[in-house]
């Protein structure tokens, strides 16, 4: 398998698994990205998930050229055709953690990207060489790196096709932790875990309403907290959430 895709608890797990190829993407890897996520957007029992790459060199080092470009020469007029994943724009509302070990290129970046926690090895580089091609990031990282670090930086890694080493992507705010590539997954799970300790209905509305909120006003955004927010006190979770804490305990939520 191009991916592999399990679930341990409430974790699911997606593995870039073409480590000979530095994880590089393919349609048929990324036709088993998109069916992998739908699983994991429409299964409530499994509430976040580690994306990383296979082995300890690369996270993803982009796409598979040769298996690409026949790809986007047939379908360059029918865009539809593309598979569906959170970088085309998926409505996955469940917390995504990228676990980058290593070169996170091109769409491999993209992808990085695309979640909403960013924890580097020491050894990952992010960078976007599609310029030096004659060609554009076009899954989602000209819109996201700025959104994401200021807009001068991303610029500057973009247009001159530059890439850039954890550490100056911990500073840039580009990835929330930089650790030994030994300590990687398992930071990744610490952290996923954290999560799993919150109220799934809550944290996915939470996420909704800070990735919507990127681009409508204030006005909408407020009015998108109430719509989102009000119907979770009816919820379950709230009456066990405020119960726990008024008996000084660990909560234990059930999505519902």
């Amino acid at each position: 398998m191009d991916l592999i895709y399990k679930k341990e608890g409430r974790i699911a797990y997606f593995t870039l698994n073409r480590p000979e190829k530095h994880n590089t993407m393919t349609p048929k890897m990324m036709q088993q990205f998109q069916e992998a996520m739908e699983d994991f957007r429409d299964d409530s029992d499994v509430w976040v998930g580690i994306i990383t790459g296979a082995g300890n060199r690369a996270f993803c080092a982009g796409a598979d050229v040769k298996s690409w470009l026949p790809f986007v020469k047939e379908t360059k007029d029918k865009p539809w055709r593309m598979p569906n994943t959170p970088l085309k724009g998926m409505d996955i509302w469940k917390p995504l953690i990228a676990a980058v070990n290593g070169y996170a290129l091109g769409g491999g970046g993209e992808l990085a990207i695309a979640c909403d926690i960013r924890i580097a090895a020491d050894n990952a580089t992010f960078g976007w060489p599609e310029v030096g091609l004659g060609i554009i990031p076009r899954l989602g990282g000209t819109q996201r790196l700025p959104k994401l670090i200021p807009m001068g930086k991303a610029m500057e890694i973009m247009l001159m096709g530059k890439r850039i080493d954890a550490n100056e992507a911990y500073c840039l705010g580009l990835v929330n932790h930089v650790v030994s590539n030994d300590k990687l997954l398992s930071t990744a799970e610490e952290w996923a875990e954290e999560i799993c300790k919150m109220a799934p209905l809550a944290v996915q509305a939470v996420k909704q309403c800070m990735v919507r909120g990127m681009s409508i006003s204030l006005e909408e955004g407020l009015r998108l907290e109430n719509t989102l927010g009000l119907p979770l006190y009816d919820s379950e979770d709230y009456i066990e959430g405020s119960t726990a804490f008024r008996e000084k305990r660990r909560p234990n939520f059930k999505g519902r």
